[in-house]
């Protein structure tokens, strides 16, 4: 399973037109214009979105939550890709909204359904040094676009999820998938594609990582 976690902050660094089409993506999420989230979503290239340059980091499966819309509409947004396990600024997952807002059917229906299991502290423990090699790796671009950096709780959802982090200015990204033998570990090969021997491996434990493997691509 592929996934893409499109991560830039700065509105200038996308085109204008992609700009746009965020805002208005927002704008019917949170005003519950589900036909309008559904054309703009482009299948799931968009469903994750949260506002541009927004607070709250609600996707439009939080405002789905938050609004208590139909249950059609969440499981279209569930087969569309939206990650039960994405979470909001406060921490929040979908499914933690609709149990605050007392919608308990939807609560059920957003609880995350994992394909391994992993505690909450080792997770963020992954997502702090997975942090640290993006940015030790390309902190010039992270900062100038604002980049927020990825979760790790949408890999397991999915068996043998890989996800894809492009960097904008980069012309490359991280890949990014748990290790296949079973640790709670992440493996995290990065590249620029104009650059020859740039492929650098690392591997991503709770407490630490290194660099295993470069110069392949």
């Amino acid at each position: 399973m592929q996934l893409t976690w499109e991560g830039t902050g700065r509105r200038t660094i996308l085109r204008e037109e992609e700009a746009v089409i965020r805002d208005r993506l927002a704008d019917a999420a949170r005003l519950g214009e589900w036909d309008v989230v559904f054309e703009l979503s482009e299948g799931s290239r968009r469903v994750n979105l949260p506002r541009l340059g927004g607070w709250s980091r609600f996707a439009p499966l939080h405002q789905a939550a938050f609004q208590g819309a139909p249950e059609p509409i969440v499981q279209r947004l569930l087969t569309f890709g939206a990650w039960r396990t994405l979470r909001t600024t406060d921490g929040e997952t979908a499914a933690d909204i609709a149990a605050a807002r007392g919608r308990d059917h939807l609560a059920v229906m957003l609880e995350p359904e994992l394909s391994r299991e992993i505690s909450a502290s080792t997770l963020a423990q992954l997502e702090c040094q997975l942090r640290a090699v993006i940015f030790g790796r390309a902190f010039d671009l992270c900062t100038e676009s604002r980049f927020r950096t990825p979760p790790v709780g949408p890999l397991l959802e999915y068996p043998d999820a890989v996800m894809w982090c492009p960097i904008p200015g980069m012309y490359g990204g991280f890949s990014i998938t748990f290790d296949p033998d079973g640790a709670d570990e992440l493996i995290v090969e990065s590249w620029c594609r104009v650059a020859g021997g740039s492929g650098q491996r690392h591997r991503v434990r709770p407490d630490g990582f290194e660099l295993v493997e470069e110069g392949f691509v």
